[in-house]
């Protein structure tokens, strides 16, 4: 699965070299999965993938919609679905960073007297982390985030504590209500993999969903996927070949977003004041792998990484006044990139 792929070859024609069984496992424990999220979940197909696509390539997830959506019965769905332990941090403006990180706390020996600092774990020692309205605590307990997404653990008293393997911080974020509110730093957002949108659903669906949870109780959620599958499951996606021009066109999208490139089309030059790092790249990649395992191809393709550009690329293009003024957002944005930069 490792050997080089050659330019111009036909990707599709490819096998996982010995890991078919194991890919087709992974498509359909996840397929399992999601047909289990939707016992209780009604529609939001696309954001419930886009959810399962950032757990396969180890990334977190930042969901943004207006209140009363779902948000967070979706991830704790996808974590019930799963044999993972769960926590739920609301946030809040009086949140402090020893709050979810943990503290130290000094405790005495009853038998011989003695006294001991010991560390306290705080909410942030879990597989799946539900950051509930991240938006709502200041940027100091919002920096206590960065450290546990990039480096798996935290750091209390000089001291480093692991966190649980698999981690994941599926955070929410309500893009109505401004007061009492701190908007997340650019640093931190770029620490999400995807920034996936979450939307009103459609007439069958509320209708549904009105039906659903009016009557009757809700639906058992089964458990179909442990921890060790899931680690299995992360690692056989980073073994997923990629064709050389499949990531130079992930490299091309990203570097089109930036002002100073050469390349970049005349309408990032007018609207952009900045665009993706190499981060955008990684995961543009990353998650086009997830993708391709996630229905069934052995190698990703330039349609895997056209698909997952949006929530990957929206929150790393910081767009200038004059995007305001002429009422173009960074969908929209995109939507015109994935059109003008070319895939061969």
């Amino acid at each position: 699965m490792n050997r080089e792929i050659a330019e111009g070859e036909n990707v599709f024609e490819l096998v996982l070299d010995g890991d078919e069984a194991a890919a087709e496992r992974l498509c359909a424990a996840c397929r399992t999965l999601l047909d289990e999220c939707h016992k209780t979940v009604v529609g939001q197909k696309d954001v419930l993938e886009q959810i399962v696509l950032a757990l396969l390539a180890r990334g977190h997830c930042l969901l943004v919609g207006v209140p009363g959506l779902a948000k967070t019965l979706m991830v704790r769905t996808v974590a019930d679905a799963m044999a993972l332990s769960f926590n739920r941090i609301q946030f809040t403006p009086d949140l402090m960073p020893a709050d979810i990180t943990g503290t130290e706390l000094l405790q005495i020996d009853r038998t011989t007297g003695e006294r001991a600092f010991r560390f306290i774990h705080g909410p942030l020692f879990a597989n799946v982390v539900l950051a509930d309205e991240i938006n709502r605590t200041p940027p100091r307990t919002q920096a206590a985030l960065l450290e546990s997404m990039q480096e798996h653990q935290v750091t209390v008293g000089g001291q480093r504590h692991l966190l649980p393997d698999p981690f994941f911080v599926l955070a929410t974020q309500n893009p109505i209500e401004q007061e009492g509110t701190y908007p997340l730093p650019e640093a931190q957002q770029d620490r999400f993999m995807f920034n996936v949108m979450v939307d009103y659903p459609d007439e069958n669906e509320e209708y549904e969903i009105v039906r659903a949870t009016t009557s009757g109780p809700a639906a058992r959620i089964n458990r179909v996927i442990t921890a060790e599958q899931l680690v299995e499951m992360q690692q056989l996606v980073r073994r997923v070949p990629v064709a050389p021009f499949v990531a130079k066109y992930a490299l091309r999208l990203t570097r089109a977003t930036r002002v100073k490139e050469a390349a970049a089309p005349d309408f990032v030059r007018k609207y952009v004041s900045w665009g993706g790092g190499p981060r955008a790249s990684q995961y543009l990649v990353l998650a086009a792998k997830a993708r391709a395992v996630l229905h069934g191809r052995p190698c990703a393709s330039t349609e895997d990484v056209r698909a997952v550009a949006p929530p990957v690329l929206r929150h790393r293009i910081l767009l200038n006044y004059a995007a305001e003024a002429d009422g173009i957002t960074p969908d929209a944005l995109i939507a015109k990139l994935l059109a003008a930069v070319p895939t061969d």
